[in-house]
């Protein structure tokens, strides 16, 4: 097996509040994450793809291709947004790079064989900091 990864890049910004909890509680849990004039982040996403190389191409899959998806279907719909209140596949949801990425996920699983047949989505890396990330690879 092959794997393929693709980076993008993305500012946006977010709060990490829960409405069921306090304000003081939700400051305890999430500390300055938790402030009322939201924090930004340069978020980069790392997409891996698995398979074999295809005879024809040689490819795993066409990485501009990849691109092009992970561009319209996740970038330009996060990119200088407010993840809490601009993204319609957030709504109701906990802005955390946890649920996040899950709805990547969601977004992308599907459409890969759309660009190349044989090949599977195999994890998706988001980092929110330098030093911090979240890895997934479904569920």
């Amino acid at each position: 097996m092959m794997y393929v990864s693709r980076k993008e890049h993305f500012n946006a910004a977010h709060k990490l509040y829960n409405p069921k909890w306090s304000k003081e509680q939700n400051v305890k849990v999430f500390g300055p994450c938790a402030n009322d004039n939201w924090h930004g982040h340069n978020f980069d996403l790392i997409t891996t793809v698995k398979g074999w190389p295809d005879d024809e191409t040689g490819f795993v899959i066409d990485l501009k291709q990849l691109s092009t998806l992970i561009r319209r279907e996740i970038i330009d719909k996060v990119d200088h947004k407010n993840l809490n209140m601009d993204v319609p596949f957030m709504e109701g949801k906990l802005a955390s790079c946890e649920n996040l990425i899950i709805e990547f996920w969601n977004i992308l699983e599907p459409l890969i064989p759309t660009i190349a047949a044989d090949a599977k989505l195999h994890s998706l890396k988001l980092y929110e900091t330098p030093r911090n990330y979240v890895e997934y690879f479904g569920s």
